[in-house]
């Protein structure tokens, strides 16, 4: 018998609607290949949806809070249900950009200039010199995240608002100018790197969900030493967190330099995008696998103590 696969998508994050298209497509992708799919939109009864489901594997297709951070990933363990992506603490020092960064750091990858800074901190005058970025903490997709230019006098006003949804805790870091670079790594084993074009100056939620938003340059545009270089340092980010099957690290590059000193990881994802217009199957097709072949790897690699 096939296997019964979970697909849980939705959630109640900030990227409760990219869940939704990544879960459906991978839903889709995996009856495509045989098995048997339920799909689980999220919500906190999610243990005992789960238990009386009775699934085989979970293929985690949430983003964001609760189900990138290790919360879920916990929850699975002790259900004792196998699941795909990353295990808890890898998922939950990814998700921390601040923790991440001082590991990525530490094995050897370079990372950009930056402190952590409180809300309040960041609204009431500039934490870095300009140019620089402004990004929550613990949110993925570019959400909550501001670029601050050179000739902006004041800080993101935004940030006073009562109702800000993205934490207290903002990590403000100088902006690297040049190309937005991005490489998976599929079971400890770089693939290629794509070159990012966005439609704006910042690769922000837009740009990576609406289709023309940006435009995707499969191989990067750049040096062989550098491309080489960017895979190396993906790996290196995926094994320094502890990752386990999928992840993907995003870089810039100032390709002024024309060296490696103009290159800087900005973060790893431990649950990419897998929706039409996402980078990881984008990068799985130039390896030669359908997006039926790769849903089938992660169901199949799924398991517990990850």
């Amino acid at each position: 018998m096939s296997k019964h696969v979970a697909v849980l998508l939705g959630g109640w994050s900030a990227e409760r609607e990219v869940s939704l298209r990544s879960g459906e497509a991978c839903a889709k992708a995996a009856e495509s290949v045989g098995y048997r799919v339920s799909r689980v939109d999220v919500g906190r009864d999610i243990a005992q949806v789960l238990t009386e489901l009775k699934p085989d594997v979970v293929l985690n297709a949430l983003h964001g809070p609760f189900g990138e951070d290790g919360t879920i990933q916990g929850m699975l363990e002790i259900l004792g249900i196998p699941y795909t992506h990353s295990g808890v603490l890898a998922s939950a020092l990814a998700m921390d950009k601040a923790q991440a960064k001082i590991v990525l750091a530490a094995h050897g990858v370079p990372v950009p200039h930056g402190r952590l800074v409180t809300r309040a901190e960041a609204a009431k005058a500039h934490v870095l010199p300009r140019p620089y970025v402004l990004k929550p903490v613990r949110e993925g997709s570019s959400v909550g995240v501001f670029i601050v230019n050179e000739d902006q006098e004041f800080p993101p006003q935004e940030l006073n608002r009562p109702d800000w949804p993205h934490g207290e805790l903002l990590l403000a870091e100088s902006y690297i100018p040049g190309l937005e670079l991005t490489c998976a790594v599929m079971g400890g084993e770089p693939l290629d790197v794509i070159e990012i074009q966005s439609a704006v100056r910042f690769y922000d939620y837009e740009a990576k969900y609406a289709p023309g938003g940006s435009v995707h340059i499969l191989p990067a545009r750049i040096l062989p030493k550098i491309y080489q270089k960017v895979r190396m340092l993906a790996a290196r980010a995926h094994e320094a967190l502890g990752c386990r099957g999928i992840s993907r690290a995003d870089f810039r590059y100032d390709d002024r330099t024309g060296d490696e000193s103009g290159l800087f990881c900005l973060e790893v994802n431990t649950q990419p995008g897998m929706t039409e217009t996402s980078l990881v199957p984008e990068l799985a097709a130039h390896a030669g696998h359908s997006f039926g072949e790769l849903v089938r790897w992660m169901v199949e690699d799924a398991s517990l103590d990850r």
